[in-house]
């Protein structure tokens, strides 16, 4: 799952999603899958009101002239459901929400429903992560108690993300780069901003930037930027 994908568009989106700095690249990625209807779970969310999320995220998606299909998948049991798995098989957008990384690891590592996610993938669908869910499909992930790491699901190996990186504290983003392994890169992306991967490669989308890292040097590219294939 780590092996780069040429297929499928990968969004890993820096939190505040469905709000309108992310408009632009939010109907681009509708564009590539014919504006199907787009597979939301809250699942990040168990614990904070996953119904409201899964609100925002109709009334947003109703704006763009989508539906949005709510999964509500909130524990390891209903990951492990058949039937669930065989549903999100069949989606072309799979949007994961923002909320606890560690209850998503817990509920989605090793799962049927993690399985079938990145076989949309690998088939040429299109799935966005948000904040939470963002670090987490990566590996490293960015541990939200302190900003140093732990075990991603290795969508992406060796790219550790830190989201709401224009308003995070700064000793969290100064402890994730003085940690991050020589061999990993780590990314900066702020709300309302997606770094996208499809065939062509790695950019930026939406209101803010991405900051990459190597070692203690840091370069910003803004919106529309093409990022170097370091990973």
């Amino acid at each position: 799952m780590g092996k780069k994908n040429d297929l499928g568009t990968l969004a890993l989106v820096g939190g505040g999603e469905w709000l309108g700095g992310g408009e632009d690249f939010d109907r681009e990625l509708l564009a590539r899958v014919d504006n199907s209807e787009v597979v939301v779970l809250p699942t990040a969310a168990a614990y904070e009101h996953p119904d409201r999320v899964v609100k925002k995220a109709e009334d947003y998606f109703d704006r763009l002239g989508t539906k949005v299909k709510p999964l509500m998948v909130l524990n390891r049991r209903e990951a492990e459901d058949r039937e669930v798995a065989e549903v999100v098989k069949r989606a072309r957008f799979i949007y994961l929400s923002d909320g606890s990384p560690l209850h998503l690891r817990s509920v989605l590592k090793d799962s049927l429903l993690w399985e079938s996610i990145v076989e949309v993938l690998n088939n040429g669908g299109v799935l966005a992560a948000s904040g939470a869910a963002a670090t987490l499909v990566c590996d490293p992930m960015v541990d939200p108690r302190g900003g140093a790491y732990t075990v991603g699901l290795g969508l992406v190996s060796n790219l550790a993300v830190f989201p709401y990186h224009g308003t995070a504290a700064d000793h969290m983003s100064a402890r994730s780069i003085d940690l991050l392994a020589p061999k990993a890169t780590l990314v900066g992306v702020d709300e309302q901003t997606a770094l996208i991967r499809d065939a062509t490669g790695w950019r930026v989308a939406g209101a803010g930037a991405v900051t990459l890292y190597e070692g203690t040097q840091a370069k910003i590219y803004s919106p529309g930027s093409v990022l170097p294939d370091f990973v």
